[in-house]
C-alpha cells in the first residue's frame, strides 16, 4: 500500500509537467473513436441510400439475368397471387431534356416511371408534387437547375418518335434517392407514359404491396411457383441486404484507411509520451538514485514508473473517450441540421468502441514508458551523491550508431532498387526501403536535427540577437532532447508530404495515360458479360460519324491452359493506345501477350500449340516476345491478342463481346455520343462507357483522397505540437536556475519569451524541412513504382506541401505560447531558488 501511495503522490506532483502529455493521449483516443464512428456512419449512409432505392414495397420481383423480361404480362400473373393487393412495374428508358434554346443536354436522360400507388413510390420527392396524369413530369433537381426550371414551369422533352413535346414540371426529385442514376438527368413520368418519352424501354422491377397480415415469405414462395426461373422474388429485407452487400466490403476498406491514419497519430502520441517521460525522469535522477540508496531495487523502480504511466494513460484515455463521444454527439447534432436526403446520420460510437479505444490508449501509454522506465532503473545509487552517470557504454552507443547507419543504407538501397525495378516488386521494395530508411533517420535524429537547427540558427542569431543565439545554443547543446522532440514532428510531416506527393504524381501520370492509351473513346458491352446482340453491332456500324471496332473473343486451350483470346482490327483502334503499333505489325498466326514472354506468364515467346474445336485440327500460334497491355485493355481478362484473320482460324464464328467506338474525323464527342444513343435505342442491356469520363472520375477521386489525407494527417502534426509544448514546459523546470541567472544579468522577460518561441520555431522548422525532404523522396519513389510502365509525369502539389510546412511551423509557434507565458511570470528570486 505504501508503494501505491507513493506512486499517487509522485504522479500528483508531476501532473503539471505531464498535463500536455496526457492531452496528446486524450486527443489520440478521441481521434480513434471519431474515425471508427465516422467510418461506420459513412458506410451506413451508403446502406441507407441503397435501401431507399429498393423502395417501400413488401416484395420485389427482378430478372434473374440481364435478358429477363418483366412486362405487364408478368405483372398480371403476379396480381393473381393471393395476398397481393397492388403491383407496380418499374420501367426505364433513354430520353432527352431540351434547354430553353431547344438544344438537347449533353447527357442522355433516364426516363423512369412513377408508381400510381403512393405506397410503392420509391423516388425521393424534393419539391412540388407527384405527377397526376399525362403531360406532367418530374426532373431531378440538378437538371431543373441547369435548364432554369421550377415546379409549375413548362419544359421541353424529346419524344420516342423523334419529335419534341412541351410538358408541365410539377416537382423535382432528390438525386440522392437514386444512386444508380447518379450523374445523369432523370425524368420521372406517370405509369404508362415511359414509352412516349423514351427508347429502349425495359421493365427492371416489380414492386408489390401485400394485404395487411399476409406472410411475406409464404407469398414469395407462391410467386416463385407462378413465375418462371428467369425471375427472382425477394422480400424487402432481402432486397435491402442484397443492395447493401457491397457496403460491407466498403466498410472494411474505409475502416482500414481510417485506422491507418489513426495509427500514425497514435504512433506520434506514443513518441510524445516516451519523450516527455524520458525528460521527466532525467530531471529526477537524484531522486531515483536516493530510492536506490534506501533499498529500492531496479524492478521496483520500473514498476513505480510503469504504474505512473498506467495511471496517466487511464486518466487521459478516459478523458479521450469523453472528448471523442462529445465530438461525435456534436457531429450528429450538426448532421441533423443538414439535408442529407434519405440518409439519417448518427456518429455516436458504440459502448464497445469506447471501451476498446480507452484500453488501446492505456496500453499505448504503458508501452511508451517501458523504455524510459528501463533507463531510469539503470540509475546507480552513486548518482545521489553527485557522481557521474553515463546513459550507456561506448560499445552500446557504437552498436546503436552502426544499426542506424545499416538501416539507412539498406533503406536507400531498397528505394533505389524499387525505382528502377518493374512491377510488382517495385512497390514492395519502395515500401520496405522507406520504412527501413525512415527508422534509420529517426534513430539519428539526435545528430541530424541539431545540425539543421545550427544552419537555421544563423539568420536567427543575426536578426534576434541574444535571444536567437541562446535559442540556437540550447537546442544544439541538448541533442538528445532536440532529436526526441523533433522526431514526432518529423514523423507527421514525412507521412503527410509523402502521401500527398504520391497521390499527386500518380494522378498526373495515370489519368492522362488511362484516357490516351485506351483503344477507343467509348466501349460498349452487354450487361452480365454476354455477347453483344448482332443488331447492336450492325446499328453502330451503320452510323457514319463513328469508327466501330468489334472485338471477338473466345476461350481456347493454349499449351493445355485455358486462355481468353481477343481479336480485332488494329488499324481501327486509337493510334495512341498502348501496344497498338505492335498489333498493327502482327502477321497472320502471331499474337501479343499480356503476361510477359509467354502466354500464361511462364512460357517462352515462340510457337505454342492451340487445341482445335470439336472436329477441328489443332494449330500453331506464334507469340511475340515482350508484354503488351493491349489484350487486357481491349477485352477484360484477355491474355492474347490476334488479328481478325487469325481469330477466325482459331475460333470460327467467335462472338463479339466488346465494341470500341471513336468519333470519325470531323465528328466531335457529343455528336458521336448522340449517334451511339440512336443506334442503341432498342438495346437497353448494352452498357456504354466513356473513357474520358472515367479518367475524370479517377482524378476527382484522387483529389478527394489527397484532401482527406492532408486533413487526417494534420491531426498527427497537432499531437506532435503538444509534444513540443510539453518538452519546452519541462525544459523550463530543468533550466530554472539558468533562466534566473539570465534575468539577474539583465535579460528581460520579453527576451526570454522570444528565446522560448525561437526554440519552438527552429525545432518545428527543422523537423518540417527534414520531413518534407524525406516525404518528397518517398512520395516520388512510391508514385514511380506504381506508374513505372507508364512513365512518371508532373511533380508534387506545391501548394499542399507549402501548407504542410506552414502548418508545422505554426504548430511549433503555438506550442511555445504556454512555456513562454510561464517564463514571463517567473521572478528572479524564484528561479534562482529552484533546485
Amino acid at each position: 500500500m505504501t508503494t501505491y501511495r507513493y506512486t499517487m503522490a509522485e504522479l500528483r506532483g508531476q501532473l503539471r509537467q505531464l498535463f500536455l502529455t496526457g492531452a496528446a493521449i486524450a486527443m489520440g483516443v478521441a481521434f480513434l473513436i471519431a474515425s471508427v464512428s465516422g467510418s461506420g456512419a459513412l458506410v451506413d449512409s451508403f446502406s441507407q441510400t441503397a435501401a431507399a432505392e429498393v423502395g417501400p414495397g413488401d416484395l420485389q420481383v427482378t430478372g434473374a439475368t440481364a435478358q429477363s423480361v418483366l412486362d405487364e404480362g408478368t405483372a398480371a400473373r403476379v396480381r393473381q397471387v393471393a395476398g397481393v393487393t397492388e403491383v407496380s412495374l418499374r420501367q426505364t428508358g433513354r430520353g432527352g431534356v431540351l434547354t430553353p434554346a431547344g438544344l438537347p443536354l449533353d447527357e442522355t436522360a433516364v426516363v423512369s416511371s412513377v408508381a400510381s400507388d403512393p405506397a410503392l413510390r420509391w423516388q425521393l420527392l424534393k419539391d412540388g408534387r407527384w405527377p397526376g396524369g399525362p403531360g406532367e413530369v418530374l426532373l431531378d433537381a440538378e437538371t431543373a437547375r441547369r435548364i432554369d426550371a421550377a415546379p409549375g414551369a413548362d419544359v421541353r422533352l424529346a419524344l420516342a418518335d423523334g419529335g419534341t413535346a412541351t410538358v408541365r414540371l410539377v416537382g423535382t426529385l432528390d438525386g440522392r434517392g437514386a444512386p444508380s442514376f447518379a450523374g445523369r438527368p432523370v425524368v420521372a413520368v406517370p405509369d404508362g407514359q415511359v414509352e412516349r418519352y423514351a427508347t429502349g424501354v425495359s421493365g427492371t422491377r416489380l414492386d408489390l404491396r401485400l394485404a395487411p397480415g399476409t406472410s411475406r415469405s409464404q407469398t414469395a414462395e407462391a410467386l416463385r411457383g407462378v413465375l418462371d426461373g428467369q425471375t427472382e422474388v425477394r422480400t424487402r429485407e432481402a432486397s435491402v441486404a442484397e443492395a447493401t452487400k457491397q457496403s460491407r466490403t466498403l466498410y472494411g476498406v474505409v475502416l482500414i484507411a481510417a485506422l491507418s491514419f489513426v495509427l500514425i497519430a497514435l504512433a506520434v502520441a506514443r513518441m510524445v509520451v516516451s519523450n516527455t517521460f524520458a525528460v521527466v525522469l532525467a530531471q529526477r535522477t537524484r531522486q531515483l538514485a536516493l530510492l536506490r540508496c534506501v533499498g529500492a531495487d531496479r524492478a521496483q523502480i520500473r514498476r513505480l514508473i510503469r504504474r505512473q504511466g498506467l495511471l496517466l494513460g487511464a486518466g487521459a484515455s478516459a478523458a479521450g473517450v469523453l472528448l471523442g463521444t462529445g465530438l461525435c454527439a456534436v457531429g450528429t447534432a450538426l448532421a441533423g441540421t443538414v439535408d442529407l436526403g434519405p440518409v439519417h446520420l448518427s456518429l455516436m460510437p458504440s459502448p464497445l468502441t469506447c471501451v476498446l479505444a480507452g484500453l488501446f490508449g492505456v496500453a499505448l501509454t504503458v508501452l511508451a514508458v517501458r523504455g524510459p522506465a528501463k533507463a531510469a532503473a539503470a540509475v546507480p545509487p552513486i548518482a545521489a551523491l553527485g557522481g557521474a552517470h553515463s546513459a550507456g557504454s561506448g560499445t552500446a552507443r557504437l552498436r546503436a550508431a552502426a544499426l542506424s547507419v545499416l538501416l539507412l543504407v539498406a533503406g536507400v538501397g531498397l528505394l533505389a532498387a524499387g525505382v528502377v525495378a518493374g512491377p510488382p516488386l517495385s512497390l514492395l521494395a519502395v515500401t520496405l526501403g522507406a520504412i527501413s530508411s525512415f527508422f534509420g533517420v529517426l534513430r539519428l535524429c539526435h545528430r541530424l536535427l541539431p545540425a539543421v537547427v545550427a544552419a537555421l540558427g544563423a539568420p536567427a542569431r543575426r536578426l534576434c540577437g541574444t535571444a536567437g543565439r541562446l535559442a540556437t545554443q540550447q537546442l544544439r547543446l541538448n541533442p538528445a532532447r532536440t532529436g526526441a522532440t523533433g522526431s514526432a514532428l518529423l514523423l507527421g510531416v514525412t507521412v503527410m508530404v509523402s502521401a500527398v506527393t504520391a497521390l499527386e504524381i500518380t494522378s498526373n501520370s495515370l489519368v492522362p495515360a488511362f484516357s490516351a492509351r485506351q483503344p477507343g473513346v467509348f466501349s460498349a458491352t452487354a450487361t452480365g458479360g454476354t455477347p453483344l446482340p448482332a443488331g447492336a453491332v450492325t446499328a453502330l456500324g451503320a452510323e457514319p460519324g463513328l469508327i466501330v471496332t468489334p472485338v471477338r473473343s473466345a476461350t481456347l486451350e493454349v499449351d493445355g491452359r485455358s486462355l481468353l483470346v481477343a481479336g480485332a482490327d488494329p488499324a481501327r483502334l486509337n493510334a495512341t493506345a498502348d501496344g497498338v503499333d505492335r498489333a498493327r505489325a502482327l502477321a497472320d498466326g502471331a499474337a501479343l501477350t499480356g503476361f510477359g514472354d509467354g502466354p500464361a506468364g511462364t512460357g517462352a515467346a515462340g510457337a505454342h500449340q492451340v487445341a482445335g474445336a470439336v472436329g477441328q485440327p489443332g494449330t500453331t500460334l506464334r507469340v511475340e516476345p515482350g508484354r503488351s497491355a493491349l489484350p487486357f485493355t481491349l477485352q477484360t481478362g484477355a491474355a492474347l491478342f490476334v488479328t481478325p484473320a487469325t481469330m477466325e482460324r482459331l475460333a470460327p464464328g467467335a462472338a463479339v463481346t466488346t465494341v470500341w467506338i471513336s468519333p470519325a474525323e470531323g465528328t466531335d464527342r457529343l455528336t458521336a455520343r448522340r449517334a451511339m444513343d440512336r443506334a442503341l435505342g432498342g438495346y437497353p442491356h448494352v452498357d456504354v462507357v466513356d473513357t474520358a469520363a472515367q479518367a475524370e472520375t479517377m482524378r476527382s477521386l484522387l483529389d478527394r483522397m489527397m484532401l482527406i489525407t492532408m486533413a487526417l494527417l494534420g491531426f498527427s502534426v497537432l499531437i506532435a505540437g503538444l509534444g513540443v509544448a510539453a518538452t519546452l514546459m519541462l525544459s523550463i523546470s530543468e533550466r530554472a536556475r539558468e533562466i534566473g541567472m539570465l534575468r539577474a544579468i539583465g535579460m528581460s522577460r520579453q527576451q526570454l519569451r522570444r528565446m522560448l518561441t525561437l526554440e519552438a520555431v527552429l525545432l518545428s522548422t527543422a523537423g518540417a524541412l527534414v520531413g518534407t525532404g524525406l516525404g518528397l523522396a518517398y512520395g516520388w519513389a512510391a508514385a514511380r513504382s506504381v506508374t513505372s510502365t507508364l512513365g512518371t509525369t508532373g511533380g508534387p502539389p506545391v501548394l499542399l506541401v507549402l501548407a504542410a510546412l506552414v502548418l508545422t511551423v505554426l504548430t511549433g509557434l503555438a506550442a511555445a505560447v504556454l512555456p513562454a507565458r510561464r517564463v514571463g511570470r517567473m521572478t528572479v528570486v524564484a528561479a534562482m531558488r529552484a533546485v
